[in-house]
């Protein structure tokens, strides 16, 4: 059988896919991931065979810091200060610096060809290698729209608690179609009721309300990257570990104001427990001077590092909550928006955890 997966230009959204990628190739299926050009490394690192036919011009980090000034324009923005620059990511020192509706009118017509060329590829490459399944995560509008062209049978991967139904103030829940494709390919509208099967891999206490579409459950199997454990990071001590993880996108999209880990840390710097920081990039330099009970690991698989934690403070992304729940580790989330808010709300609610709004 040949199996199609489909994807956006954003690891965390693909990396639930991975495991059931190594199912199928293990049980002698094939399987293609159709993909931006800067995931095929990361796909490939991951075993998988990547298909670099997207654009991948519409960069989600770009997206978030644009739905971020749209809230500080409508005065619903909850950090201190203004959010950063959507283009530059750089501090903004007044709204006025950027004009939203120029922007759009500018970018439209290179955001409606990138689209184009995107989906008319995927459409060529499904023609031309005819798959008999289509997977594809919730961000991926070419999935579908190759699944409805060949008639073939797909289904929508969750990357965690938050699915396709569900909805928060400024978070979109299914991909944008700029250049009309589904209507070009005489598909009707992609919506919610067009996912007909969702693959979940969230426990039952977690899993995100489905209105129409069959759920098809799955163990959830980590995937948190290629890497090793660091030689000096043994099994635990005689104090109970603590795990403090943040991820790159949130000070991307929110500014240095989301950076929640110095408040952490010193919240726990008094507790007689061994606090590790996974931190990496321009984050670890936001760091400064951790307390003594602390030490910096940087890039390390979760799945390799939370087994031995009693609890994790981290920012609500669904690849550590997964994790943190496949090693049964307590969870504090500190929530932000988007599906991360969505994410600490339902491990909350399953009394897995906690969670505190961001100052």
């Amino acid at each position: 059988m040949r199996v199609l997966f489909a994807v956006s230009d954003w690891p965390g959204h693909w990396h639930a896919m991975v495991p059931l990628g190594w199912a199928l190739r293990a049980a002698g299926h094939d399987v293609r991931v159709v993909c931006a050009p800067s995931q095929t490394e990361p796909l490939t690192r991951a075993g998988l065979t990547p298909v670099p036919i997207l654009d991948g011009g519409w960069d989600m980090a770009l997206q978030g810091r644009l739905q971020n000034y749209v809230d500080a324009r409508d005065g619903q923005w909850r950090l201190p200060g203004l959010p950063p620059h959507p283009v530059t990511g750089e501090p903004l020192a007044s709204l006025d610096e950027f004009d939203m509706d120029a922007w759009f009118t500018g970018h439209h017509p290179r955001l409606v060809e990138a689209a184009t060329g995107s989906t008319d590829r995927a459409v060529a490459f499904g023609r031309a290698w005819r798959p008999d399944l289509v997977v594809h995560e919730r961000f991926s509008l070419e999935g579908p729209l190759v699944a409805g062209v060949l008639g073939v049978p797909s289904a929508v991967h969750l990357w965690g608690p938050c699915g396709p139904d569900d909805s928060e103030p400024g978070f979109i829940s299914l991909p944008l179609d700029f250049s009309g494709a589904f209507d070009r390919y005489g598909l009707p509208p992609l919506t919610a009721r067009t996912l007909t099967h969702v693959i979940d891999p969230s426990p039952a206490g977690v899993a995100p309300p489905l209105l129409t579409a069959e759920r098809m459950p799955v163990r959830y199997v980590p995937y948190n990257g290629p890497g090793s454990a660091p030689p000096d990071l043994p099994g635990p001590s005689g104090r109970p570990r603590v795990c403090v993880v943040w991820g790159t996108s949130l000070t991307r999209m929110y500014g240095p104001a989301s950076f929640a880990v110095p408040e952490a840390l010193a919240g726990l710097a008094d507790l007689d427990a061994e606090v590790v920081v996974a931190v990496t990039g321009a984050d670890r330099e936001r760091l400064g001077t951790v307390p003594p009970n602390a030490r910096v690991v940087g890039h390390t698989p979760l799945h390799l590092l939370l087994p031995s934690c009693a609890a994790v403070v981290h920012h609500g992304g669904a690849g550590v909550v997964m994790t943190s729940l496949a090693a049964g580790v307590p969870q504090l989330a500190v929530s932000h928006g988007l599906d991360q808010a969505v994410n600490a709300r339902r491990v909350a609610g399953a009394g897995a955890g906690r969670v505190v709004e961001a100052p």
